[in-house]
């Protein structure tokens, strides 16, 4: 997806924040999603990071039931597209909207060419086969996935545009800002293509990768102190303060 068509999307010139809600149960979910569309977000994504799917599912209904024009996407913790894109293609058939897919792992091979990523290509093919029609959003050289060597990030993001809408990198863990030089590294390699960070971003270090990055996935960095099942009103609005004042510039080529 080129990063201009994102930015149109959400209606959004600087960098798209979507909070994270770790889901515990629906009230907990109802709540903090409340938190994220009062303060003026364009969307939230939603992970069973203390929950099973099965437990998950209820909730994700319920949280549509009760925002029906939010945009909300899921991730089904440590679960690829092989086995989300079949369940979210059946929430789509009862009426359920889930309006992106966030994957930890979007299973490719940076030592492999772009048109033999099996994994990929089979991801690929069951999402087609679901007829879901969200945004998949792929985990690359990401968090507690399989280790990428540095030198190997460039290839493994340009690999990746072609098999996901929206490229999506990560620190070494859940809080922990990557190192500027791989967002750097992550940009040349994507291109023009829509480029998410999904770790490590808070109000104070927000500018620093703005310049290069069309989304940021943000949870611990937005959440009170010790506490990331449930959204900080004040630093959400201090990120999106910053975020829409990035409006002032045009939006990315």
């Amino acid at each position: 997806m080129h990063r201009q068509d994102f930015h149109k999307l959400f209606k959004s010139p600087g960098p798209v924040v979507l909070p994270v809600i770790h889901v515990l149960d629906s009230e907990q979910t109802e709540r903090n999603l409340r938190i994220a569309m009062q303060a003026g977000a364009p969307g939230v994504l939603l992970i069973n990071h203390d929950i099973s799917v099965e437990a998950f599912l209820p909730i994700i209904r319920s949280a549509r039931a009760r925002f029906p024009s939010a945009w909300i996407g899921v991730n089904f913790l440590a679960v690829t597209g092989k086995a989300a894109f079949p369940i979210l293609g059946e929430l789509q058939r009862e009426g359920v909207a889930v309006d992106a897919y966030w994957a930890d792992d979007a299973c490719l091979n940076e030592m492999e060419p772009v048109d033999n990523q099996k994994d990929a290509a089979e991801i690929e093919a069951i999402r087609k086969a679901s007829g879901w029609e969200g945004l998949y959003m792929g985990g690359t050289c990401f968090k507690k996935q399989r280790e990428v060597a540095p030198e190997h990030y460039e290839v493994s993001a340009r690999i990746a545009v072609s098999w996901m809408d929206v490229v999506t990198t990560s620190g070494i863990a859940t809080g922990h800002a990557p190192e500027l030089e791989k967002i750097e590294t992550f940009r040349r390699g994507v291109g023009d293509a829509a480029l998410a960070l999904a770790s490590g971003i808070t109000p104070e270090n927000a500018p620093v990768f703005a310049p290069l990055v069309d989304c940021f996935i943000v949870g611990t960095g937005i959440s009170y102190e010790g506490d990331f099942h449930n959204l900080d009103p004040e630093r959400l609005a201090r990120l999106l303060a910053f975020t829409r004042r990035q409006g002032e510039a045009p939006l990315p080529a």
